[in-house]
């Protein structure tokens, strides 16, 4: 049978820059093992699949998949499935309004479409979870998963830390840009220290907290994504760990990320974290994204 799908690029208002995500139209009648073996075929970080919404309030349910598994929830697949969603059925003739929820394995996702001048061109999504934060590791082993030198890694704000919104990652901090910008990933530091706490990621970032900026690297090898471009859900997860341990009690804390500067795919990633009494209440991951490639799968 074939199934439709459109590619686009994500953090990014430029094709072929960003990260780029692969949507499935018309996913209805797959099975989980097919669309698996969608995902390792288009080898991008994350594939969804647009199928029927299940509850009343959801626009669609989305399943999202990288090369290796299926997770409950990411940020760039979000962006760009509702931009390519909603750039379809006005194609179509199809009214969608501004707001979309998508049904996803860590719930309900709302999602804002930004437009100009009436057309589609990013979109804003509320993190389905709040902050919740699990072990922190070892400064010695994580270093090593960088293949950098402990006294690179900063731990003056917190130690390396696992954060999740929705998807977990460990967090964790540097001393300098130029740091991040050698780090690479052991994948033997990462078998040895990632599974036994149920991850597979690491976020390393440098940070400018007056200015309001990161920039950061996203290492995944035991997910089959050597370095993923644009992160959105480790993205959240870092700015409300930082926002949550620095600054006022209450307060909503506006941030820019910049990530996959270091491996030629440029991308920004706009952030909005609101706490109130010293605790996360909400978090917010923007962007834009652009249309690449379209056309026929056949899956049989």
């Amino acid at each position: 049978m074939q199934r439709r799908f459109v590619t686009a690029d994500v953090f990014t208002s430029s094709a072929f820059s960003g990260n780029p995500v692969a949507v499935v139209l018309d996913a209805q009648g797959l099975t989980t093992e097919q669309m698996q073996a969608i995902a390792r075929e288009f080898n991008y970080s994350e594939t969804t699949f647009v199928l029927p919404a299940t509850v009343p309030q959801a626009t669609a349910r989305v399943r999202i998949f990288t090369p290796r598994i299926e997770v409950p929830f990411a940020g760039h697949p979000n962006v760009g499935t509702a931009v390519v969603l909603a750039r379809h059925w006005e194609a179509a003739g199809r009214s969608t309004g501004d707001q979309f929820v998508f049904d996803e394995g860590a719930g309900l996702v709302s999602i804002r479409l930004l437009r100009e001048h009436g057309e589609v061109v990013g979109a804003e999504l509320v993190a389905p979870e709040k902050l919740t934060l699990r072990e922190t590791v070892g400064v010695e082993a994580v270093a090593a998963c960088l293949s950098l030198e402990p006294k690179e890694l900063r731990t003056s704000t917190h130690s390396p830390q696992i954060a999740s919104i929705g998807l977990p990652f460990l967090i964790v901090e540097l001393e300098s840009r130029q740091a991040l910008s050698r780090a690479k990933p052991n994948i033997d530091a990462h078998e040895k220290t990632l599974p036994p706490f149920g991850i597979d990621a690491v976020y390393a970032y440098v940070v400018d907290c007056a200015a309001g900026e990161l920039h950061a690297r996203t290492f995944a090898p035991l997910d089959g994504c050597i370095e993923d471009p644009a992160t959105g859900s480790a993205t959240g997860a870092a700015i409300a760990l930082l926002t949550r341990l620095t600054g006022k009690p209450t307060e909503t804390r506006q941030w820019r990320v910049h990530q996959g500067v270091d491996m030629g795919r440029p991308s920004l990633i706009l952030g909005q974290v609101e706490k109130r009494d010293g605790i996360i209440t909400e978090v917010r991951i923007a962007g834009r994204a652009t249309t690449a490639m379209e056309g026929i799968l056949h899956a049989t």
